[in-house]
Formats: structure tokens, C-alpha cells, sequence
């Protein structure tokens, strides 16, 4: 086929995955801000938000991959235009996200007295653990909220969500000033006033994403007189089938960016500092690959529910190059300003801290080299697999996913990332082991799938 056939996918593409990347790069914004006040307080105030965010990653981690679910249910409802299927794995979708937040918010309170037991700094577990206690409560508003949004881009609705992010964001940003730096009058709180900010935010997001929906016509009667608690099993079946092994193809990926993060805090608070500002500007650039997913989902959940599989294995296909596209670009930013870039997170008029924000831009320009190599594979592997989703296919990519980077990614992090090997550098060369790995045989999986059910189409 001609590159033509691709490309001309390319304007429909972006109109659905633009919103949904500005409105991930939104939440990764919040935390980008968050980065970039603490760190002129110190490194080690920087150390202990990545230390928090690492315990909130993986409940997060969960709590999203279960939402996703909802999207190509209510996708494939959309194109059949059932209205009652898709209210349906709506309500249900987010009275499991409601429940599934709230059982993480307690099991992060649980899990907080593990912080003393990873032989972590411990200046920066006193730092962390008041501010999880507040960030903690955030999971609940910010899982209801990713129910929402995966209903609404399954409805192809996806500025809205974005809408609610920006407001969200703006908020955040004020309140941070206020309350880290004590402005106006306000607490000098240091990084628990990063936290309020954080947990404010995310409950206006919910309110306000909530009454953009209610106010449009095609969403209304969706998200309005909703019966919570008359529950059908076999739906509540159906979203936990495809919720629960989502979950765990994310939480395996986030998990080893975790992992990273506990064993940089192995190596001491800079190099860990450093892992963190490495972690949030690759984490940015992996939110476009995000909205390039969610479009992959719902443009192949549609397809699917039309019974196009030729078009539907045209148009992922279309949404992979993309993807590409947008890697290359990203790669090269990242190594030509691999130095400037850690910069942005420290105070180098610090005389005091000078030494330590010093080691942490050269260790996280470093980390860049290694994000600017995976980027391809990362981005890659997440397309396909909301390829997979859109596909209702997850049980076979979950296994793939634990492969890729816990029997592949983590060992070599292990091995190579211990002080007398390569450090920081080693760490993050697992990650790139484990994320080409996935990428690779999330691939192999998509394509045996879709020539599978052209032939068997062609053959009925």
C-alpha cells in the first residue's frame, strides 16, 4: 500500500488524540509543576515527592488500566448506536472505579511504614510520608474522574476531559505558589502544600468534567438519572474481565518505572532526584503516545463493532506511524537539550545546595540519553496495545506485558544498576530492554490478530 493510505488517517487521528494528549500531559503537568517548586526548595524535598508519587504510580497505574475498560464497550455501543449497552458499562464502569479508588486510597495508607523498610534516605521518608497522607485522598476523585473521561472518549467526546484538566491545572499552579512558598499571607507548607494543591485540583476536575458532560446533547442522558446501585452481574462481569487484566498491563509497566525510582533511592537522594526529573520529562513526552492510544481504542472499537477489520487494521496502522512520527521528534529534543532541560528543575543560584543540584543535572542528562532511545518502543508498544483493547483482546498482552518487564526489564535494572556497575544509567537501561521487548511482541501479537479475522471475514 501506498504511505497515502496512512497518512490521509492522520487529520482524524489528531482530532481525537489531541484533546486526550493535552488533558494527560495535564495531569503530568500537575506533577511537572510540583517538580519544579519543590525542587528550588532542595533535593531532597524533590526526592521525597518522587518517593510519594512512586507509591501513588502504582495505584494510579491500577486504578487507570481498569478504567480503560469502559472506553471500548462504550465505543463499540456508540457505533451500534445502543444507548442502553453504553449507559450500561458506564454506570457500571464507574461504580467499579468509585469502589476500586477507595480500597486503593486504603491500601496506600497501609503501605506507607514500607517506605522505612526499602533502605531509602531516611530524610527523605520523614519528607514523604505527610505528603502521601494528602495525595493519597486524591486516588479517589482522580479514578472516578478517569471513569468519567474513558466513558467520554468512548463517545469520542474527548476535548471535554481535556477541558476539565486545564481548569484543574490552573488551579493547581495557584495553589502550589500559595501554599509551598507561603504567599499572600498563606502557610510557608513546603510539599504538603503541593499535596492540598494536588487533592484540590483533582476534586474540581471531577465536578467540572461532570457538568460539561451533563450539559451536551449526546452525553446528557448518559451521565444523568443513573440508578447506582441496581447493578447487573453480567456487565459488572464484562468490565472486570477486561478492567482487571488492563490494570495489570499497566501497573507491570508503571511498576518498573517504580522500581527504578526505589533503586535510584539505593544509589542516595541525588541520583534519585535526578531519576525523578528524568522520569517526569519522559513521562510527558509518553502522554502523547497516550492520546495516540485512547484514539487507537476508540477508532478500532468502532471498527470492530462495524465488523471492518480491514479498515480497522488500516487505521491502527495509521495511528502507529504517527506514533512513530512523534517519537523520532521527541528523541531528538532529548538529546540535543539533555542538558538544558534537568536545569529547569534546580536552583543553581543555591550556593548552599550548588554541589547536590549539580550532581542531579548530570545524572538526569545522562537519563535523557537513555529516555531519547526508548522512545520509539515506548510509544509503540502503548499504541498497540490500546490497539489490543480496542480489540477487547487483554489477556494474552497482560502476559506479554509481565514478560517483557519483570522476567526482562527489572533483572537487567537489578544487575546493571548497582553502583559499582552503571548506576542510574544501568536502571534505565532496563527499562529500555523491557519496553523494546514489549513493543516487539505486543506487534507480533496485533498482527496475527487482525490478518486472522480478514481472512476469516473474507472466508464468510
Amino acid at each position: 500500500m501506498v504511505l497515502s493510505t496512512y497518512t490521509k488517517e492522520f487529520k482524524y487521528n489528531w482530532q481525537l488524540a489531541a484533546p486526550v494528549m493535552l488533558g494527560m500531559l495535564g495531569h503530568t503537568f500537575v506533577s511537572f509543576v510540583d517538580n519544579i517548586m519543590v525542587g528550588q526548595i532542595g533535593t531532597a524535598e524533590l526526592a521525597a515527592v518522587s518517593l510519594g508519587n512512586s507509591f501513588m504510580f502504582i495505584a494510579m497505574s491500577i486504578g487507570i488500566g481498569f478504567s480503560t475498560a469502559i472506553t471500548p464497550l462504550v465505543a463499540e455501543a456508540d457505533s451500534a448506536n445502543d444507548f442502553e449497552k453504553g449507559k450500561s458499562a458506564f454506570k457500571h464502569g464507574l461504580f467499579l472505579c468509585t469502589v476500586l479508588g477507595v480500597l486503593l486510597f486504603l491500601l496506600l495508607l497501609l503501605a506507607k511504614p514500607l517506605m522505612y523498610l526499602m533502605k531509602q534516605p531516611i530524610e527523605v521518608v520523614e519528607l514523604a510520608i505527610p505528603y502521601l497522607d494528602l495525595v493519597a485522598i486524591s486516588l479517589i476523585p482522580l479514578i472516578i474522574f478517569q471513569g468519567i473521561k474513558q466513558f467520554s472518549d468512548g463517545l469520542s467526546l474527548t476535548k471535554y476531559p481535556m477541558y476539565a484538566t486545564i481548569a484543574a491545572n490552573i488551579v493547581n499552579v495557584g495553589l502550589n505558589y500559595l501554599l509551598i512558598f507561603g504567599k499572600f499571607g498563606f502557610p510557608e507548607m513546603g510539599i504538603v502544600g503541593a499535596a492540598y494543591g494536588t487533592l484540590v485540583s483533582r476534586v474540581i476536575m471531577v465536578a467540572y468534567l461532570w457538568w460539561l458532560l451533563k450539559g451536551r446533547k449526546k452525553s446528557k442522558d448518559y451521565v444523568t438519572n443513573i440508578k447506582f446501585f441496581v447493578l447487573d452481574k453480567l456487565m459488572l462481569k464484562k468490565i472486570i474481565g477486561l478492567g482487571t487484566p488492563s490494570a495489570m498491563q499497566m501497573f507491570f509497566e508503571v511498576a518498573i518505572f517504580t522500581a527504578a525510582i526505589w533503586l535510584s533511592g539505593l544509589l542516595g537522594k541525588n541520583p534519585q532526584a535526578a531519576n525523578q526529573v528524568a522520569l517526569n520529562l519522559s513521562s510527558m513526552t509518553f502522554m502523547v503516545a497516550m492520546g495516540l492510544s485512547v484514539a487507537s481504542m476508540i477508532r478500532v472499537g468502532n471498527q470492530k463493532g462495524l465488523h471492518q477489520y480491514f479498515e480497522l487494521r488500516r487505521v491502527a496502522v495509521s495511528l502507529f506511524l504517527m506514533g512513530f512520527i512523534f517519537a523520532v521528534i521527541f528523541a531528538s529534543l532529548f538529546l540535543i537539550f539533555n542538558q538544558f532541560f534537568p536545569r529547569l528543575y534546580v536552583d543553581f543560584d543555591d550556593a548552599v545546595n550548588f554541589k547536590d543540584n549539580l550532581e542531579v543535572v548530570t545524572i538526569a542528562s545522562q537519563l535523557l540519553i537513555a529516555a531519547a532511545i526508548f522512545q520509539i518502543s515506548d510509544s509503540l508498544q502503548v499504541i498497540v496495545l490500546g490497539a489490543l483493547r480496542g480489540l477487547q483482546d487483554v489477556k494474552i498482552p497482560t502476559i506479554i506485558t509481565f514478560v517483557s518487564y519483570w522476567l526482562i526489564g527489572f533483572p537487567v535494572s537489578w544487575y546493571l544498576g548497582k553502583a559499582d556497575a552503571y548506576g542510574s544509567f544501568g536502571i534505565w537501561l532496563g527499562l529500555l530492554a523491557g519496553l523494546t521487548t514489549a513493543a516487539i511482541l505486543l506487534f507480533i501479537r496485533f498482527n496475527y490478530l487482525t490478518k486472522r479475522l480478514i481472512l476469516s471475514s473474507e472466508k464468510n
